[in-house]
């Protein structure tokens, strides 16, 4: 089944940004390529119950199960050792990452207590944003009363865009609710 945010990207949103930027050929309007959303344990790294139960939450929130993301070499400084688990992480492409940006802008985002937007600088020069998150109740999946500790995360949009007015462009007609100067 097609995502209705990717049928309002192919109907609406690419004839307004030919129009806008005066691209020559359809190849040429920007897309959003995937979506990655990051995780890091922190101390809850050595503790197998709670890496299975942030794992289950993320994969609930981005319908796709994440991976174990496990350090390279030992810190002693952060007692990280060899092998030892430090984050989780998704990657969502297609349907799925359709279908999570659309809960992201239209449900979640909206559930943020005092919610002004989101920040309008947060791209990288090349047309991709990240925006981090404070906490998992936002996302209508998670029940209250399961979580274990409230952890946050870090949302990566990656796009096709060549310059950042473009990516804008293209986040701000998908509907994302940049904050106002």
């Amino acid at each position: 089944m097609t995502q209705r945010l990717k049928t309002v990207y192919k109907n609406e949103i690419v004839p307004k940004l030919i129009e806008k930027f005066q691209y020559k050929n359809i190849h040429q309007v920007p897309q959003v390529v995937k979506v990655v959303i990051n995780r890091g344990l922190g101390e809850s790294g050595q503790n197998a119950k709670s890496l299975e139960s942030s794992l289950n939450e993320l994969s609930r929130i981005a319908g796709q199960r994440g991976i174990i993301t496990r350090s390279k070499k030992a810190i002693a400084g952060f007692k990280v050792r060899p092998d030892m688990p430090v984050g989780i992480s998704v990657t969502l492409r297609g349907e799925r990452m359709y279908a999570f940006l659309d809960r992201l802008i239209n449900l979640a985002l909206p559930r943020i207590r005092d919610f002004q937007g989101v920040n309008p600088k947060s791209f990288d020069g090349h047309g991709n944003y990240s925006l981090g998150v404070e906490e998992q109740l936002m996302f209508p999946e998670i029940n209250y009363d399961k979580i274990e500790q409230i952890q946050g995360m870090d949302i990566s949009i990656i796009t096709s865009c060549k310059a950042d007015d473009e990516g804008r462009a293209l986040l701000t007609i998908l509907g994302m609710p940049f904050r106002k100067k």
